[in-house]
């Protein structure tokens, strides 16, 4: 048996975790900024949407699914003032231009006969680029010195594959003729095209990148 004053590492034999993360402590609170600028803008589309849309079975699910992404934001405000000494509606911001033009594009039907596009551009688009982006940040984070935040997107994904499931199933149920393929069809394309653009919703490099640092490296 050890002395108990014998000298013992920090985390226990069968723990051998890493303690660095890929993004230092200024990018985590970049993307959580973004993070929280994000679920802000699709809280309130699916509010203002809840109003208009038609089909009640449509209305009720938007009525829950903006109370999540309120809830998203909530989690993230939290976060900044813990990851850094910083005003957190500074960090609170898109990361360019080419993400606003998408959130405008992406709010533009306001017509009750547009269902179909408002549902296209959030769940066949920005919701499966949230979930890209969370799980990216899942996978890369320290999950010693930055397990707060590995808990937040844990249950926010949670939500995002639920919702998105919906959303799918919501979207199925309004497309009836090969007319309705082709709105969603021209309405995805058009939203996607403007959010490649922007590189996705924390910009250039949001998911990583397939580029290699060391080509000699990998044909070695």
């Amino acid at each position: 048996m050890p002395e108990p004053s014998t000298p013992r590492p920090a985390f226990a034999p069968w723990d051998r975790r890493e303690l660095p993360g890929s993004f230092t402590v200024e990018e985590s609170a970049k993307r959580a900024g973004h993070y929280k600028w994000i679920e802000m803008r699709l809280f309130e589309a699916l509010g203002g949407w809840v109003a208009t849309v038609p089909e009640l079975d449509v209305k009720m699910r938007l009525g829950t699914h903006c109370y999540h992404h309120a809830w998203h934001a909530e989690l993230w405000h939290k976060r900044l003032p813990e990851l850094r000494e910083m005003n957190p509606d500074r960090l609170t911001e898109p990361p360019n231009d080419d993400m606003v033009r998408f959130v405008d594009a992406l709010t533009e039907p306001e017509a009750p006969e547009l269902t179909l596009e408002k549902l296209v551009g959030v769940y066949r688009v920005l919701i499966p680029h949230k979930i890209a982006a969370y799980t990216y940040h899942l996978n890369n984070t320290s999950t010693i010195t930055d397990a707060p935040t590995i808990r937040s997107i844990r249950f926010i994904l949670q939500d995002e594959f639920d919702d998105w499931r919906d959303g799918e199933m919501m979207i199925q149920s309004l497309i009836a003729t090969p007319e309705d393929v082709q709105r969603a069809a021209d309405r995805q394309r058009d939203l996607e095209t403007i959010m490649v653009a922007a590189g996705g919703i924390c910009g250039p490099g949001t998911i990583g990148s397939t580029e290699i640092d060391d080509p000699q490296e990998v044909s070695a």
